[in-house]
């Protein structure tokens, strides 16, 4: 009995490893109550379950959402809430947002080098934090207008781990050349603790401002979301067109959206303001002057290469020569052949960011898929389009968004402007008509979505990225410091698509 016993507590044990055991016990209640639910009211345990997969988002702190998510849609397809077609589909549907995780954050990866020297003049440069956070979110903005919120989000998370791993070994009294743990403050001065908390505080602010940056840019071009390519090919519209179509409802909400930004900083109001502290300013500075000083002509070579590189991507993502994914493929082999990355271990580091990501990402497909085969959203579609004409376009933003926070808006925008074309194609409305509510499920999928983590991938991968543990991001605190662009991007938007299209 006894050796039953430990057996057992060692099963227990191993369950979702050091997560708490509140926590333990919450997935495993999940895990039985849903067969049930399912058995007598399919529709409510499909609900059941976006409600469940987004607590264990919530907490990715107390354990990463791939092993208790994971097990939540694997019961979900056991139990025969969505079959393995309906997530193969799902994940086809969806392959060139997985290729551009795996070959495309390690692409950037290789670049580091060049982003960490460009962001540091940059960040060391613009003393006042206001004009800092403006210029961040508006380059990120700019960059996913024509490249990709995801691709963007992880060239700022890039740059935050090496502008954290650069202090974090100076504050455990280490030399810039010496092997440091930087996931580890145990080692970090009694005397550095306090700017290092506050340096994580302004690394928290840039990286949010940064994000809501990819989405006030993404959503105003044809290229910049994978949804806004799907909406764009419905209606027949090109590259300008789509631009000048969204503008008078994206461009207030781009402008407003910055202004958030700079009294956000101004005002310190919603954990924002923190400003670097003059000891971190004083280590990056002396590690700019370190680095430029004893680099040598190999790593100038390489700089320059990265650069080329990079001018290459850039082109090849603005005139989409291929898919983003298979850029991010190019980019790996043009920048590890011209910088003399060549072994096998040196280039696997470099997947070793996004996989667990890409992985998880199928996991949330498999949770799409069990909305899409029980018709989670369609009533909430139908009563929409059996609303007055005029207010439909105003109607469709609100209910994009909503649904957009709590589900993939890749997967909402597709129902929504499926549904709407085949309502078009049957003659029950206008082309005019068709076009505004194509623009509305556009900005509704896109604007109110920054209020959650799952609303948009590049939220997601920012909170399971690696640098969210270590500026102490959670998925509260991403909701709270988003809520102010929530009200004023979800606000603007409501308002232009009520009265200027």
């Amino acid at each position: 009995m006894g050796m039953t016993r430990t057996l057992s507590q060692a099963f227990y044990k191993n369950f979702l490893g050091h997560s708490p055991a509140w926590y333990k016990q919450t997935i495993i209640a999940f895990l039985i109550i849903n067969p049930m639910v399912f058995y007598i009211a399919p529709y409510a345990a499909g609900w059941l379950l976006i409600v469940e997969f987004i607590f264990t988002l919530a907490l990715a702190l107390k354990c990463y959402p791939l092993q208790p998510g994971g097990l939540l849609a694997l019961e979900a397809v056991v139990i025969g809430m969505v079959s393995p077609e309906t997530v193969y589909h799902e994940v086809e549907g969806n392959l060139e947002v997985i290729l551009l995780l795996i070959f495309m954050v390690a692409g950037i990866y290789f670049m580091k080098s060049l982003l960490l020297y460009v962001f540091t003049k940059i960040l060391l440069g613009i003393k006042s934090k206001p004009m800092l956070a403006m210029f961040f979110s508006f380059v990120c903005g700019l960059l996913s207008a024509f490249l990709d919120a995801l691709t963007v989000t992880a060239v700022i998370i890039s740059v935050s781990v090496g502008f954290f791993a650069v202090y974090h070994k100076v504050a455990s009294g280490k030399n810039h050349s010496h092997a440091h743990d930087h996931g580890d403050d145990g080692a970090v001065h009694d005397t550095h603790r306090a700017d290092l908390e506050q340096f994580r505080a302004f690394l928290r602010s840039l990286l949010m401002h940064g994000a809501v940056g990819t989405a006030l840019g993404g959503v105003c071009t044809q290229v910049g979301e994978p949804q806004n390519l799907l909406i764009a090919d419905r209606l027949g519209w090109n590259f300008a067109q789509f631009f000048v179509e969204m503008a008078p409802v994206t461009m207030p909400v781009l402008a407003m959206g910055l202004l958030t930004c700079y009294l956000l900083e101004k005002t310190g109001k919603f954990d924002y303001g923190a400003l670097i502290p003059d000891s971190v300013r004083g280590i990056l500075e002396d590690f700019a002057e370190q680095e430029s000083r004893k680099m040598t002509q190999d790593q100038k070579a390489a700089l320059i290469s990265q650069g080329l590189v990079a001018v290459v991507l850039v082109l090849g993502l603005a005139f989409h020569v291929a898919e983003v994914g298979l850029i991010g493929l190019m980019v790996i082999v043009l920048a590890t052949a011209l910088t003399g990355v060549t072994e096998e271990h040196q280039i696997g580091k470099a997947f070793e960011e996004a996989l667990p990501f890409t992985a998880l990402l199928v996991v949330f497909f498999t949770i799409v898929g069990v909305i899409h085969e029980l018709h989670l959203f369609t009533g909430i579609i139908q009563a929409v389009l059996h609303m007055e004409t005029n207010t439909q376009p105003g109607m469709f933003f609100i209910a994009n968004g909503v649904l957009s926070m709590i589900s993939d808006n890749v997967f909402v925008a597709t129902v929504y402007i499926d549904e709407v074309k085949a309502a078009f194609d049957a003659g029950d409305m206008t082309r005019e008509h068709f076009e505004k509510l194509a623009i509305a499920i556009n900005t509704g999928t896109n604007l109110p979505s920054v209020a959650t983590p799952n609303g948009q991938a590049a939220f997601l991968f920012l909170l399971t990225s690696a640098i969210a543990p270590l500026i102490r991001l959670s998925y509260g605190k991403m909701v709270w410091m988003a809520l102010p662009y929530t009200v004023v991007m979800g606000g603007v938007g409501y308002i232009a698509i009520s009265n200027f299209i």
